[in-house]
């Protein structure tokens, strides 16, 4: 807990276990009260080590729902069980959880209401190994959502993010694809209802446990990504407004 806000963990793991143990044991649970796991209905035995290590919330989907629907069933428990500020760390280990304090202290401090670790600040992203097409990919993209979203982030496209409660009820990330392109939805609900992202730089690791989408998938997720930022410049330009920006109901 910090100034006393509850501070939760959330994991969307999928075939996690030969590096779930090792992120769990970096988490500063000096300032993380609880941690929430979710098995996106894994081939291994990710729930069995979950477990072994002591993860209290465990949920377990009976088939396979994609990341994007991973991530509601995490941000949705961590709601429920009264979460002031959630953290997203992958368990795959690309990220390290040793950044969690600084994060979570911005939030806590009413800097920004959310934040992203980016893997664009400094020289995290190539000094770790990212694969140079996914760069230029990230670059390219990250350029053309700035443009249509008339913002100045470094990238939308780590795993690596936080956000306050209030964020969470403000947007309705139910709605949006179960698929990768969640994340970059998400986002866009956030800016479009007004609120400021943070950035920290983060070194990341590409290893072969790391978790990671082919060729194809990515090429999906680009055209996602496209999708949802011409989205917003409609809805902000008052052409048309997706549902996915429509107020709660």
């Amino acid at each position: 807990m910090v100034d006393g806000k509850k501070v939760v963990v959330v994991m969307p793991a999928y075939n996690a276990s030969p590096t779930l143990k090792k992120t769990y044991n970096e988490i500063p649970f000096d300032v993380v009260d609880d941690v929430i796991l979710v098995d996106d209905h894994s081939t291994d035995n990710t729930s069995e080590v979950a477990r072994e290590i002591g993860i209290k919330h465990i949920i377990e989907h009976q088939q396979n729902l994609g990341y994007g629907g991973n991530q509601k069933s995490c941000y949705n428990k961590a709601l429920e069980i009264g979460a002031d500020i959630v953290i997203m760390v992958h368990p795959d280990y690309q990220y390290t959880p040793k950044l969690i304090k600084s994060i979570v202290y911005i939030i806590s401090n009413d800097l920004y209401p959310a934040v992203l670790a980016s893997r664009i600040l400094g020289k995290g992203a190539l000094k770790g190994g990212m694969p140079i097409y996914k760069y230029i990919a990230n670059r390219i993209l990250t350029l053309t959502q700035n443009i249509l979203m008339n913002q100045k982030m470094s990238e939308y496209h780590s795993g690596y993010r936080a956000f306050s409660r209030t964020i969470l009820e403000s947007i309705n990330y139910n709605i949006n694809s179960n698929d990768f392109v969640f994340d970059n939805q998400m986002l866009a609900q956030i800016f479009h209802k007004g609120f400021e992202i943070g950035e920290i730089t983060c070194p990341t690791k590409y290893f072969e446990e790391a978790s990671s989408i082919n060729f194809k998938r990515s090429s999906i997720y680009g055209l996602g990504v496209l999708k949802t930022a011409m989205l917003y410049f409609l809805s902000k330009s008052g052409i048309y407004t997706s549902r996915i920006f429509k107020e709660q109901t």
